[in-house]
């Protein structure tokens, strides 16, 4: 009965772009396995588009992930995927989360769920088999949108409807959504930015602003990765003209200092933000001459490779950087000792924050385009041999010598320069 009243109330048959882009969904990736795989396993078993991608087909967006619901238990997709011969591996089991591999695509298939208990940052669930409930659980109407492989859409909060109109709307009492994991404050932001058209309510900013403390409760993994879903986002400028979101944003990451800098961005910055990584972002939202990259390293946890990198552009603008220090015999330097990554970190940094386009810089980030880091022409080994050097602390010294010259000099250097430092 329930099922029945599911397709008359709260499913949709429209024959239009939406349902159209989501057949296309189906037939053009492999989800059509996973489709085949799981509403065949039993009588009563089927499987679902839910959230981003469904959400992304309806405002007409690109969809870059797809993720399904399905009301077997976790247990019961492996065997369903098992027998189609089709890869998985157990992503979250005990959330109910199953990755299946087709080709190059990964699918998120997560069974139904309600919540038991939570504490702002875990959840303790149950499975189910009630897709009412497990919509109930989740943050925004707007992801609470479910669709089968024809493109017809399950949406028992009206999500599709507050898409069109521009509204976030929280399923059930915001504040306790809020409670049940705090994330959902920058989740609020990331989706306000990119879809509303409307004012914040001042309601839901005054309960937003009460438990902001709850963010510390947070992993610092699932706060960045949050933030870098944002900054990706089409939509992301847009927080800098919006006073309130951009004071969340402010509260929740004090150490991105350079908040207000992304107001008054010049023609170059505004051009190629889109095309940069998120660390170089990153760089120009944290480095400001002082030790708060440092702080940042501490309170987030990044890899070693990425913080080497902020860290070549922290220490070069610690020094007191005029556009003189911006010549070839310096990024000679930064390219042979730190990579070019850095050499382009490096310009582009400087590009971005000042405040008019310096065409010196266009000139040799392009001059850098074609250059490889070259290898020191001369080691150890052919100085003992040449020069009878024997091996210590002398050789060590002279090596380093040759070096410094050779890189001061365009990665140039004389058998005569060399033999009047074996001399000295």
């Amino acid at each position: 009965m329930d099922n029945f009243l599911d397709k008359i109330f709260f499913r949709s048959r429209n024959l239009d772009y939406i349902s159209q882009n989501l057949i296309n969904l189906t037939h053009q990736t492999p989800a059509k396995r996973i489709f085949d795989a799981i509403n065949t396993y039993s009588e009563n078993s089927e499987v679902r588009y839910v959230g981003g991608c469904v959400r992304k087909i309806i405002k007409k967006e690109i969809v870059d992930d797809i993720d399904l619901a399905t009301n077997l238990k976790p247990s019961e997709v492996c065997d369903a995927l098992k027998k189609q011969d089709i890869n998985y591996y157990e992503t979250g089991i005990e959330h109910g989360t199953i990755t299946a591999i087709i080709d190059d695509y990964k699918y998120e298939i997560t069974s139904l769920r309600k919540d038991v208990s939570t504490d702002g940052r875990h959840a303790k669930v149950e499975f189910s088999s009630d897709w009412k409930e497990d919509a109930a659980r989740r943050d925004f109407s707007i992801n609470s949108i479910y669709s089968d492989k024809d493109g017809n859409l399950f949406d028992p909060y009206n999500g599709k409807k507050d898409l069109e109109s521009g509204k976030i709307n929280f399923i059930g009492d915001s504040e306790n959504r809020i409670k049940e994991d705090y994330l959902r404050i920058l989740r609020y932001v990331r989706f306000f930015i990119n879809y509303s058209n409307q004012s914040h309510d001042i309601n839901i900013i005054k309960k937003i602003k009460k438990n902001i403390g709850g963010v510390s409760k947070l992993s610092s993994e699932r706060l960045l990765d949050e933030f870098k879903k944002l900054t990706r986002s089409n939509a992301f400028l847009k927080i800098f003209k919006d006073e309130t979101s951009l004071d969340l944003i402010g509260i929740i990451f004090p150490q991105l200092k350079n908040l207000e800098n992304f107001k008054k961005l010049n023609s170059y910055a505004l051009d190629n933000l889109s095309k940069v990584d998120f660390i170089f972002l990153l760089s120009l939202l944290i480095i400001d001459g002082t030790d708060n990259t440092d702080y940042f390293f501490y309170k987030f946890n990044i890899s070693k490779k990425d913080q080497k990198r902020l860290k070549s552009i922290d220490s070069f603008y610690k020094e007191n950087v005029n556009i003189k220090n911006f010549n070839e015999k310096n990024f000679n330097k930064i390219l042979y000792y730190n990579g070019k990554q850095a050499v382009f970190d490096i310009i582009n940094y400087k590009l971005f924050i000042s405040p008019k386009v310096e065409k010196k810089l266009l000139k040799l980030i392009e001059s850098y385009k074609d250059k490889v880091v070259p290898n020191l022409p001369i080691d150890a080994n052919m100085l003992m041999t040449k020069y009878n050097i024997p091996e210590g602390k002398t050789l060590g010294n002279k090596l380093k010598l040759i070096e410094e010259i050779w890189v001061d000099n365009k990665f140039q250097i004389s058998d005569k320069q060399i033999q009047k430092i074996i001399k000295s």
